[in-house]
């Protein structure tokens, strides 16, 4: 996926990897794992994944969420 996704936005590898409902819907229900689990899945760092989850205002358990991934 890396060479595929090579200067692709979030937004872009979320939906040509068919997980963009899945997103929305973790964003929505305020599902951190899943979040997180799915920008892992699309290979974005864990510094971008943090940002993105400040930027969602779903930052409360990142400390402890991002151990277990």
């Amino acid at each position: 996926m890396q060479e595929q996704c090579a200067g692709m936005t979030v937004n872009e590898r979320l939906y040509v990897s068919n997980y963009m409902k899945y997103f929305d819907k973790a964003v929505k229900n305020k599902d951190v794992n899943t979040v997180i689990s799915i920008l892992k899945k699309i290979e974005i760092d864990d510094e971008s994944i943090h940002s993105i989850l400040i930027r969602l205002k779903l930052t409360g358990r990142i400390k402890v969420l991002f151990f277990l991934f």
